[in-house]
């Protein structure tokens, strides 16, 4: 229901009319012969419809985030205490108790979606696509590329203030979001680019001196390895990201990737220019991304995922 559209989780009429629909559509009963269900992201709205429709074969949810951690917490749409924020949190439980196996993209997720009420977790990075991420022969240019939806994980701010500090580098957005106002004050040497059609963001990291991951403040930050830093590292673009219990466990400093403090707009400055200077820390990127998160790694241990969860 949100393939493409630029705004997919814009809530309206039309949103919960097609949310209606497809809820519907889900809710037929099932009969094939298949060993598994696997529910991928954003499934906790689906797990139960999809379990009366399958009763028999094991409930594999692939959900990414917790929905309340996401909107409640780091995205600050509802507040704490809000009526919205018990319902998303109830969604949560429901959906991890009601899988026979939770599926998380890093060690510091799964803690999470475990305490949530999740049975049985299993951890399998995010990866990237490698029809478009991928290394390339095309010259690089001295920019520092972030790509993204201007969320508060993201770290705008922190981006912003970084370019200010660093007034000879260039540095070019792409996205559009719920933070994008804060863009309209931009420093000169930071270039915004609202929107790019998904096919073409290998392009922009394959021509990239450097690119961002995430810089937030927020509990989720600690937890995640956003997909912008796989799409870096699969193009051996040097990568520049928040030092994080979960970006070490994939990374290493000043090898794979150079890690800064979060919110801290000074280290990120630094960092960005030592990677647009060495960069070399992009081919160990690629090859921690090739060694651990490829698609013919996470295939296989996807594979192995599913099949323990047929047993």
């Amino acid at each position: 229901m949100w393939e493409g559209r630029r705004d997919a989780w814009r809530a309206g009429a039309g949103a919960a009319a097609r949310l209606v629909r497809a809820e519907l559509r889900l809710a037929r009963r099932i009969d094939g012969d298949f060993d598994a269900v696997v529910v991928g992201y954003p499934g906790q709205l689906d797990v139960l419809t999809v379990r009366r429709a399958c009763p028999h074969a094991p409930l594999v949810l692939n959900p990414l985030v917790s929905l309340a951690d996401t909107f409640v917490d780091d995205r600050r749409r509802f507040a704490s205490d809000s009526l919205a924020a018990r319902v998303l949190r109830r969604i949560d439980r429901q959906a991890f108790r009601a899988a026979d196996l939770v599926v998380a993209d890093t060690n510091a997720h799964a803690e999470l979606f475990a305490s949530l009420g999740a049975r049985w977790v299993e951890v399998c990075f995010v990866g990237a696509d490698e029809r478009v991420f991928h290394p390339g022969n095309e010259d690089r240019t001295a920019t520092v590329l972030f790509v993204g939806k201007l969320i508060p994980l993201h770290g705008l701010e922190t981006i912003l203030a970084a370019a200010r500090l660093a007034p000879d580098l260039s540095f070019r957005v792409v996205g559009s979001g719920q933070l994008q106002e804060l863009l309209a004050k931009r420093p000169a040497n930071v270039e915004w680019v609202p929107w790019i059609e998904h096919d073409r963001l290998g392009d922009e990291y394959r021509r990239a001196g450097c690119a961002l991951g995430v810089f937030g403040m927020s509990a989720k930050v600690s937890r995640v390895i956003p997909n912008k830093a796989f799409h870096a590292l699969a193009c051996a673009t040097p990568l520049v990201t928040a030092d994080t219990p979960a970006a070490r466990e994939l990374l290493v400093h000043a090898e794979s990737a150079l890690l800064v403090t979060p919110g801290n707009p000074r280290a990120l400055a630094d960092a960005a220019r030592h990677a647009l200077e060495e960069p070399g820390v992009g081919a160990k990127g690629l090859a921690a991304y090739r060694a651990h998160a490829s698609e013919q790694v996470l295939a296989q241990r996807w594979r192995a995922i599913v099949e323990r969860a047929t047993k």
